[in-house]
């Protein structure tokens, strides 16, 4: 592929460098092992003319550097993009976790009252044990997802039963089966 050139001036190139020399200024020891490369007066006018030389005047930099650009628009850092999910499972993970404080709470609060009520009557407890099977489903969608760690989530389920348990002891509904063993 021929490269073509857009100026005027290549065609009057070599009447301009009678004799050019890639060796410049540069008088280091390196460059006296190489021949020195000359341009002279005698290439043919078809040379630059077909368009295979154009030389244009450019000015050195002091100062070297590549920049490259693949894309127009720069991808996300991994970083960045990692501290934006994580800010987004936090405020997720709070309100879960805040759904199953409430939850709890509201159970305790219930089985508190009915501890305190003198004239309590064994149907109430299934209000109770309404709310602890809400409580109960909200911890396990919990645990499922990770919220919370399974011990977590047993612990707290194990706690709300107990709780329950301790109730109905106190009432009278319930009476543990003993725990005698019979040699």
């Amino acid at each position: 592929m021929a490269l073509h050139c857009l100026s005027s001036s290549c065609l009057a190139l070599p009447s301009k460098f009678g004799n050019l020399s890639l060796n410049g200024p540069c008088t280091s020891s390196a460059s006296t092992h190489f021949p020195s490369l000359s341009f002279s007066a005698n290439l043919s006018h078809d040379f630059f003319s077909q368009g295979y030389l154009c030389v244009s005047p450019s000015q050195r930099s002091v100062r070297r550097s590549v920049v490259c650009e693949a894309a127009p628009t720069k991808k996300p850092d991994s970083a960045e993009k990692r501290a934006r999910q994580a800010e987004k499972r936090r405020i997720y993970n709070k309100s879960r976790k805040s759904e199953i404080k409430t939850r709890m709470k509201k159970v305790l609060e219930a089985l508190d009252v009915l501890k305190k009520k003198p004239d309590a009557q064994a149907e109430e407890v299934l209000s109770i044990e309404k709310l602890i099977g809400e409580a109960y489903s909200i911890i396990d969608k919990a645990v499922k997802v990770g919220t919370l760690h399974r011990n977590t989530g047993a612990r707290r389920k194990s706690r709300l039963a107990r709780r329950k348990k301790a109730v109905e002891i106190q009432k009278g509904w319930y009476t543990p089966a003993d725990s005698e063993v019979t040699a």
